[in-house]
Order: C-alpha cells, then sequence, then structure tokens
C-alpha cells in the first residue's frame, strides 16, 4: 500500500500563498519621484510606448525621453495582471477624462474592466540611497 500525500485544505493553504507572496517587492523597476507638476493630457503622437506597473499605474515613455506616470484614481481590475489596455478618443490627445479598457489576452482577446484615467505627472529615477558606512 503507497503512502499518499497529505491534502492540505483551502484554510492551510491559504495563508501560506498570502505569506509566500508578502515578500515579494512590486513589480518596478525602481522607485521613480514626481519631476513636474501634474497635466491632464499627453498628447498620442508623443507617446512612445507605455508600460503598466500595477492595477492603478502606468508609465508612459514619451519620444522625448520623459516618464509620464498616470496613476488612476481607483484600482482597476486585471490591469496589472494583464499588463494590456485599449482607449478610444477622438482628439489626438489621451486625458485624465479618458477610459482605458484591460485588453484580456488568452484563447483570444477578451475586453475586460474599463477605468478613468488620472493626471499624468512627469517622474524620474530616484536616487539611489547609499549606505552609511561605519568605520
Amino acid at each position: 500500500m503507497r503512502n499518499a500525500a497529505p491534502v492540505l485544505s483551502p484554510v492551510v493553504l491559504l495563508p501560506l500563498l498570502l505569506a509566500a507572496c508578502a515578500d515579494k517587492p512590486p513589480r518596478t523597476a525602481q522607485t521613480m519621484i514626481p519631476a513636474g507638476d501634474p497635466v491632464t493630457c499627453v498628447q498620442i503622437s508623443q507617446i512612445r510606448s507605455s508600460r503598466v506597473i500595477d492595477d492603478q499605474t502606468i508609465d508612459f515613455q514619451m519620444r522625448n525621453g520623459t516618464i509620464m506616470r498616470n496613476t488612476l484614481p481607483n484600482r482597476c481590475p486585471g490591469l496589472g495582471f494583464e499588463r494590456a489596455f485599449s482607449y478610444r478618443t477622438s482628439i489626438p490627445q489621451l486625458c485624465n477624462v479618458d477610459i482605458i479598457t484591460v485588453v484580456v489576452q488568452g484563447g483570444g482577446p477578451q475586453i475586460g474592466a474599463s477605468c478613468g484615467l488620472g493626471m499624468f505627472v512627469p517622474v524620474k529615477p530616484a536616487p539611489e540611497e547609499k549606505a552609511a558606512v561605519k568605520e
């Protein structure tokens, strides 16, 4: 007779999964700090690329090298996981009054949550803190 592997109930498994995730740092490459005043809109033609940071934050890399961070006023379910979104606008600008829609990938594109944008804030990498050296 073979020994059966122990089966963990969901009550035991959930705290273990949460503990495993708690030590993981956020998925940002580096900490960013504001580098100017917020603006309501950016020119679509000036957006080089976008990078979804999490369910509430998108960085737009502009053609001039500036990074414009948009922090959505509310969490947008699935945005951080899918890391893909679409938008539709009738003017050549993307503004804080516009809505993005999460694009659910896998098994063919599907539509996810729709969420409002926030203000666009220019950001730059925070200076690295040097560890104090004791002599």
